[in-house]
């Protein structure tokens, strides 16, 4: 039970820092960026590629961070300079990323990372006593989403930040400020992709591999966290979104642990996220329509 316990956290922190991005996109900016799904296993690539080669693991993930930044930044490209409806442009650079990806990881769809220092066994990880050693994923990734959510918790309390949550609650506002919402809005996207590549880039370095099948269904997984942790704790207002989504991430991942322990199988792993996917959804919905009968 403990071991299915630490599985869920790690899973939950590493996916989490992929939640706190698509809370950027999905809540925030009300942007469906299926770029996500590029972008998670680039994170992955430039990781991958770059420990075989020597680099420092942790200089790994800030260059993982802004290779998503770039991908983002070409979603917001194609959105706000070239036009292109939000769905379509996630779309374009979702596909793109594809071949990108592979090419990245030197042309080959699966990169073990067989060598190498990772952060789960060097540097801070080695400063652990001997007792927390076998909780090594949870602690580090966990000291990183602490990261990733207090400096996000900052940004989002900054003038560009509340000029993220005007873009998408009313850009008229944001005009009348004599601020581009076209710039805002690409910013936005390249923060939140960075933290989709940086999610990534931890899950490869956790599991010693990329695959550029690693993609498909995070975006789905991002939004079903916010999903499910915003409407959790949206009568809670001292909970902070960057939480919720977090929790949510870890609930998630708990239930899929879950469906594993009940004795599904591996090739059901795709179904299980589309129907806690739905039941999330529905959930979602439900409440909803009850607070409008009750208003």
């Amino acid at each position: 039970m403990t071991d299915i316990l630490i599985g869920i956290l790690e899973q939950g922190f590493i996916y989490g820092i992929l939640a706190l991005g698509v809370y950027i996109t999905y809540t925030i900016l009300d942007f469906p960026d299926l770029s996500v799904d590029g972008t998670f296993p680039m994170g992955a690539a430039v990781a991958a590629i770059l420990i075989t080669g020597g680099f420092n693991p942790w200089l790994a993930l800030i260059l993982a961070f802004g290779a998503g930044c770039l991908a983002g930044l070409v979603t917001g490209v194609i959105h706000v300079k070239c036009g292109v409806r939000d769905l379509l442009s996630g779309i374009i650079t979702m596909t793109a990323l594809y071949s990108i990806n592979i090419h990245i990881a030197d042309g080959k769809a699966n990169l073990p990372i067989f060598t190498g220092d990772t952060i789960f066994n060097s540097g801070l990880a080695t400063m652990l006593p001997e007792a927390l050693q076998p909780y090594t994923v949870v602690i580090i990734s966990g000291l990183l989403i602490l990261l990733c959510k207090l400096l996000m918790d900052w940004y989002l309390n900054t003038k560009s930040g509340f000029l993220l949550y005007a873009v998408g609650d009313n850009q008229q506002v944001v005009t009348a400020l004599a601020k581009d919402q076209g710039k805002v809005k690409i910013l936005g996207l390249i923060l939140a992709n960075g933290l989709v590549a940086l999610s990534g880039a931890v899950l490869c370095q956790q599991q010693r591999f990329f695959d550029v099948s690693m993609g498909p269904g995070s975006i789905v997984l991002g939004l079903a966290a916010v999903i499910i942790g915003t409407n959790l704790f949206k009568n809670f207002g001292f909970v902070k979104g960057t939480t919720a989504a977090i929790i949510g991430a870890i609930i998630y991942k708990a239930c899929y642990a879950g469906a594993i322990k009940l004795g599904m199988e591996a090739t059901d792993m795709k179904l299980i996220t589309a129907v806690l996917f739905l039941a999330v959804l529905l959930i979602s919905t439900g409440k909803k329509k009850g607070g409008k009968r009750h208003a």
